[in-house]
């Protein structure tokens, strides 16, 4: 039975374990959480792909045949790694103090409120001595804020992971996360030449380009199908820009951060093939450096998996609804491997990256119950 009050201590004692990433530092909670695990007596692994940035594997084998129970396995998958704690917060980033029914604390929402979800989940499965057919596998991974190039990426890639289904654990407020979408974080460098700022005729100045470029590129259209679950189509943000050495010389060099985001539907060679044709408009100098991309994702709305979820938080009085995401969660990088995939949670809308993060105790409470019965019922399928 999940415990409402061991699940709270349980976040309380995560969120007090800092797993910042930059830097990426996570190895004490990851720690924390293999004998936490451990302790239940399930199968854990430890799986790294840098130093002292280990992902936790805790599995409860399922009582048919090894390979059969593997097959059909669920994975619930949480990150443990938050963005960086920052100034400004009122409460302590790493207290988890709880004041009118919400706990504070950086990762409340994104992700540790999850991460405390599905090892509460998992306990309770040990605890009462729950029989289910097939594996079910806690899968919490590191690196999810800087792109999971040392979580689930490499997981899925070398076949740590092959589950039946994989839920996961990275939303809001109950809601099934269907449709996200496809990224693509580029580095534009634009080269000019160089004069001195009272003859600016004689050179080029790549913030001036750069300038006429980002203007060009945040006015430009794409045609898709709207989809019902997104509130916007393309997005570019200019995150960072950075260029120039001194305010009477002429720039040589300019660089700028584009994030950028489309919905199913678009493919993303086609959008960088126009973000350079639209460089080349204005300067024959440049270069785009990807760091990185991930596809667009969907999965049909009546996939068994997704209609059972639904149908059990109805029956259990949690508000679920079909969400979409303008953002990116780590979905999309199932689709790769043919391994289905939504996401879900119990996480306070717009507090994820915020100074003074929380997560509703009662969400909390209530998402680890209907987390526990959707695993049970899910392995009847």
């Amino acid at each position: 039975m999940i415990n409402d009050r061991r699940l709270i201590k349980l976040l309380q004692k995560v969120i007090s374990i800092n797993s910042e990433n930059p830097p990426g530092r996570e190895l004490e909670c990851a720690r924390f959480i293999e004998k936490d695990m451990r302790s239940l007596g399930l199968d854990v692994k430890t799986v790294s792909y840098a130093k002292d940035r280990p992902n936790i594997i805790a599995t409860l084998p399922g009582t048919l045949p090894r390979k059969k129970a593997a097959q059909g396995a669920i994975c619930v998958t949480p990150h443990f790694d938050t963005v960086p704690i920052g100034q400004g917060w009122k409460f302590k980033p790493l207290g988890g103090e709880i004041r009118n029914g919400k706990l504070y604390g950086r990762g409340s929402s994104d992700d540790k409120g999850n991460l405390a979800s599905c090892m509460e989940m998992m306990r309770s499965l040990v605890e009462d001595k729950v029989k289910l057919k097939h594996d079910v596998v806690m899968a919490a991974t590191v690196d999810e804020e800087t792109g999971s190039h040392y979580g689930i990426r490499p997981l899925l890639k070398k076949g740590v992971l092959r589950p039946r289904l994989a839920l996961v654990m990275d939303a809001s407020e109950f809601d099934a996360v269907t449709v996200q979408k496809g990224l693509i974080h580029a580095r534009v460098q634009i080269f000019g030449k160089k004069a001195h700022g009272a003859y600016n005729w004689r050179g080029i100045s790549a913030i001036e380009d750069a300038a006429r470029i980002i203007d060009k590129l945040k006015n430009l259209e794409f045609f898709y199908k709207k989809n019902p679950l997104l509130v916007k189509g393309v997005t570019m943000n200019v995150g960072v820009i950075k260029g120039g050495d001194k305010v009477n010389m002429v720039c040589d060099f300019c660089e700028f951060a584009l994030d950028t985001r489309y919905p199913p539907g678009l493919n993303g060679k086609d959008i960088l093939r126009t973000i350079k044709s639209t460089i080349q408009t204005v300067t024959k100098k440049y270069k785009v450096i990807i760091d990185d991309d991930q596809l667009p994702y969907e999965i049909n709305e009546d996939h068994e998996a997704v209609k059972l979820y639904l149908k059990l938080a109805k029956r259990m009085k949690c508000p679920a609804h079909l969400k979409g995401s303008e953002g990116a969660t780590v979905i999309s990088l199932f689709q790769l491997h043919n391994i289905p995939a939504f996401a879900a949670g119990w996480a306070a809308h717009g507090t994820a990256h915020t100074n003074d993060e929380y997560i509703f105790v009662k969400s909390l409470c209530k998402g680890t119950r209907l987390l526990e019965e959707y695993v049970k019922e899910y392995d009847k399928i």
